[in-house]
């Protein structure tokens, strides 16, 4: 299958967004301010669902989870568990390599205080559908945080009423592949200890004897 292009560098199917968008390109005029795509090979194993760009982090280096604290917890985790090679630097021209996964956000613009609306995330629903379809590879999915979950579940025609949202949570899905879910790695969740460096790499040790 040929890879989707996704949507365009001004799209404007969130008007919101697009704005906001705007606004950053005259305040960051160096930032990518665009939609952020997915990376990572597209014959990954395993697919890592995240939110959305952050303002100085992916919306800024135009790699996902690039150059803020959630990247330093994500990526270390990836290395530790044999799925990233090289040193992450909090820049896209590091020479990180993903290796057996591929991370994409529900969301692929930044939204105002990281907070897409239903709407916004709906409506990139399919650009995130259209990604997962061509992972022809695909056997575990693995969501960062509840919002994470629900569109990784659209996005495969299910229902999140169904698969309920839970920390450590696996779910086996009708083509026996596995949705597990995680909080979210934010600087937010590891400074309330809502989610530890110890938790967070448990997901990871799971979903991989799930899968092999």
């Amino acid at each position: 299958m040929t890879p989707p292009a996704g949507p365009a560098a001004d799209c404007a199917l969130c008007p919101r967004l697009k704005a906001f968008r705007e606004r950053n390109r005259a305040q960051f005029p160096d930032f990518h301010n665009a939609p952020v795509p997915g990376f990572g090979a597209w014959s990954a194993r395993l697919a890592i669902v995240g939110l959305a760009p952050g303002l100085k982090g992916a919306n800024r280096t135009g790699r996902p989870f690039t150059g803020d604290y959630a990247g330093d917890l994500l990526y270390a985790t990836l290395t530790k568990f044999g799925l990233a090679e090289g040193a992450y630097e909090r820049r896209p021209d590091d020479g990180l390599r993903l290796g057996g996964c591929r991370i994409v956000n529900a969301v692929r613009c930044v939204p105002p205080e990281n907070k897409p609306v239903p709407a916004e995330i709906g409506t990139c629903n399919r650009f995130l559908a259209e990604e997962i379809a061509a992972m022809t590879g695909i056997r575990a999915f693995l969501a960062l945080g509840a919002i994470a979950h629900g569109a990784a579940l659209r996005a495969l025609g299910l229902k999140p009423a169904r698969y309920r949202f839970g920390h450590g949570a696996i779910h086996d899905l009708p083509d026996g592949r596995i949705l597990a879910d995680s909080y979210h790695c934010s600087r937010y969740n590891t400074n309330t200890g809502r989610l530890t460096p110890a938790m967070f790499e448990a997901v990871f040790a799971s979903v991989l004897r799930r899968i092999g």
